[in-house]
């Protein structure tokens, strides 16, 4: 890696001292294409003077019959200096007339094109330690990348570009050999190396990689030190999981440390519900003010089962305000969840600042909460606490609600009266405002997540609204977007899906529907989540590492085929993928899952020891087999009751089946008893002798 930056760097000197002009005798001969697309980031930059052009075969074919460098630019249309990159750059006709004169300009949506992302992104890290959007890369004809960076101020940009297109006017051999350079770095960053040695998942081994991960817990404001502060919900949900499963109780005092914080900060949207993507500081206050749904989806799973475990009223209001924000914000008419809501929107006198829509200025709320400010600005920091910049003021909580009241001589039922009418006022001011502009398309992996967040709302809470939410879109999902094949679509706009599935689409939508299915007991979503795990073994599957690739069989190939096994914002595609296939061993009674879960898991276990953080979806699967994993069958008339009422219950460590009728499925076949319902407690197929209450159910799995 320091080969490949240190020739990065001379390479930029190189650049930078050139002096002479770039030619510009070509003329204009195409148009900005995008106009033809349905991504509404795309859409955003239909009308800019640069010739732009969707990543697709014909783009990449026109790149090396014409032997022009490629710029390829990714962002997507929540990312706020995305849009101050198009108006000061893209939309300006000198940037436009050096980009359509020396490249071929494609614009990409990161979240239709995560495979295109992620190689380009990986090749920006590599060259320059840091990555980010937008991206902005230039690659020769072959689409191989030689520079890259994030953001660039107007002359910079201009700067670059002309540098570029000399260097590979003058002297093309120097790009060249660097592409070949990086191509191998790229290349290496996803190799997992098989493990050879004995398959051994102790806790110890857990109980280390936490140890090292601690030294980074931010034992203020919860998190992990420093700034900017992403949620991380799958490093919460692992921790919380371990933390109660092993009564870690110092851990549990810094992951509900975690969770309390993250809900009274300014990330949290105490107004409308719905989480920020992350926040600029460190204490949770001003957040980049982006929501996306990927957040909030797993924001709900986690807060559910948060609620579970402690039964804090904080975290089922988190649940509860999340998917009102996604019900009336984020949800089509036939059951889809849009994307995001930009970061930016409109002030009263029309230009697009970041935030605008959701700060308030100290006399605004004085006008609109009268005789009740006062109480208001002390419950919401409307003071030096919760002031951000130009007198604008990000409602953030400081103090539990039990202190609060005391200080004011209230009842909690008082307080919460108060606050019911507060956001209900402001909620209403709001709506005036010029709201975030909304990327409504339909992602199937994200979707999937949202489904899987609504039903853990549901087995939490026992509320048919979210069950009946979760349904519809997973309904929508088998209707529309699996192919003939048996495969899946990424995408879903006006009407269309057109991108193939990638295989987070696969591991979140199997994911998804096994939680369905042990919350109805339906068994279309469990033969569902079988099929399309076997379609993902004939399309994705790598002998060689045993994980499976980013991409389909049937794709156009990229610089190379990647493997996404890191976990990040969203658990890596792969460690989702291991979990599933736990499951289905267990369901289908089928050793090759089992043995393919296991050896996933073993094959990152040397990485994992070295960056735990990056593989907190890795390690919950690891607490599968260093804990008791149980199979919990329910067999009878009141199976789906009974487990509702195991649901009152945080069980992390076990898989749900179940029937009202005798059933041929491996772990209900010969259990079905006429007249009564009975739960078998099983680890790997022994079980101990069937009980028909739920108290004697939870001794035997405790």
């Amino acid at each position: 890696m320091l080969k490949h930056l240190l020739f990065f760097i001379l390479l930029a000197i190189a650049l930078l001292s050139c002096k002479s002009e770039i030619s510009e005798h070509m003329t204009h001969a195409h148009t900005n294409e995008l106009i033809n697309e349905t991504s509404p980031y795309l859409l955003q930059h239909a009308h800019n003077p640069v010739n732009w052009k969707a990543w697709n075969d014909n783009t990449l074919n026109e790149a090396k019959s014409s032997n022009k460098l490629i710029l390829i630019s990714v962002g997507y249309a929540a990312c706020h200096w995305c849009h101050v990159m198009e108006e000061e750059s893209f939309e300006d006709s000198l940037v436009a007339k050096v980009m359509n004169t020396q490249f071929i300009n494609i614009k990409v949506d990161r979240e239709e094109r995560p495979d295109v992302d992620q190689v380009y992104m990986n090749a920006v890290q590599l060259m320059t330690g840091s990555g980010g959007w937008p991206l902005n890369v230039i690659a020769l004809p072959d689409g191989r990348p030689v520079w890259g960076g994030t953001y660039f101020k107007k002359e910079q940009w201009l700067n670059v570009l002309k540098q570029i297109a000399i260097v590979y006017k003058d002297t093309p051999e120097k790009l060249l050999d660097y592409a070949d350079k990086l191509e191998a770095g790229i290349k290496s960053l996803d190799l997992v190396s098989v493990n050879n040695s004995e398959v051994d998942f102790k806790h110890d081994f857990i109980t280390e990689a936490i140890e090292k991960w601690g030294h980074r817990f931010d034992t203020i404001y919860g998190g992990v030190n420093g700034a900017p502060k992403f949620m991380m919900p799958n490093n919460i949900q692992f921790l919380m999981r371990e933390a109660y499963q092993n009564n870690a109780i110092e851990l549990q005092k810094y992951v509900n440390l975690s969770l309390k914080k993250m809900a009274f900060g300014g990330v949290f949207d105490h107004v409308g519900g719905g989480f920020s993507r992350y926040s600029v500081d460190e204490k949770w206050h001003v957040p980049h003010f982006e929501k996306m749904l990927y957040d909030n989806a797993q924001l709900v799973s986690l807060y559910s089962d948060a609620f579970l475990i402690t039964k804090n009223p904080l975290y089922k209001e988190v649940v509860f305000e999340t998917l009102n924000f996604i019900e009336s914000e984020l949800t089509g008419s036939n059951g889809t969840f849009y994307s995001s809501l930009d970061a930016d929107s409109k002030t009263p006198n029309g230009t697009l600042e970041e935030g605008a829509f959701y700060v308030w200025k100290s006399n605004e709320l004085q006008q609109i909460l009268g005789d009740d400010f006062d109480v208001f600005a002390d419950y919401y920091n409307v003071n030096d606490y919760g002031l951000w910049e130009d007198n604008n003021y990000v409602l953030i909580r400081k103090e539990e609600d039990l202190q609060f009241i005391e200080k004011y001589n209230l009842t909690i039922s008082e307080l919460n009266d108060k606050k019911k009418t507060w956001k209900t006022v402001l909620h209403q001011e709001r709506s005036k405002r010029h709201k975030p502009r909304l990327d409504d398309k339909v992602l199937t992996s994200w979707n999937a997540l949202m489904i899987k967040g609504y039903i853990d709302a549901y087995r939490v809470f026992d509320n048919p609204r979210f069950l009946d939410a979760a349904v519809k879109n997973a309904t929508f999902i088998l209707d529309q977007q699996l192919k003939d094949d048996g495969g899946l679509f990424h995408n879903f706009k006006d009407g269309k899906s057109t991108i193939n599935g990638y295989l987070e689409d696969y591991a979140a939508v199997i994911e998804a529907f096994l939680s369905l299915y042990e919350n109805t007991l339906d068994e279309k979503w469990l033969v569902n989540s079988r099929d399309l795990t076997n379609y993902v073994f004939d399309h994705f599957y790598n002998d060689t590492t045993t994980l499976f690739y980013f991409t389909s069989d049937d794709d156009s190939k990229l610089v190379t085929r990647s493997t996404e096994y890191r976990d990040n914002v969203i658990s890596s595609s792969n460690s989702i993928m291991a979990k599933n296939l736990l499951r289905l061993s267990h369901y289908f009674d089928n050793n090759a899952y089992a043995n393919t879960a296991k050896t996933m898991l073993h094959n990152v276990v040397p990485e994992i020891s070295e960056f735990p953080s990056t593989f907190s979806n890795w390690l919950n699967l690891m607490l599968d087999y260093t804990n008791n994993y149980f199979e919990v069958a329910v067999v009878g008339p009141d199976a789906e009751n009974t487990i509702r009422a195991l649901n009152t219950h945080y069980l992390p460590n076990i898989l749900i089946i179940g029937s009202k009728t005798d059933n041929n499925l491996p772990l209900l076949k010969n259990r079905f008893v006429e007249g009564t319902t009975l739960i078998y407690v099983c680890v790997n197929k022994a079980c101990k002798l069937p009980v028909s209450e739920v108290s004697k159910a939870i001794e035997l799995i405790n």
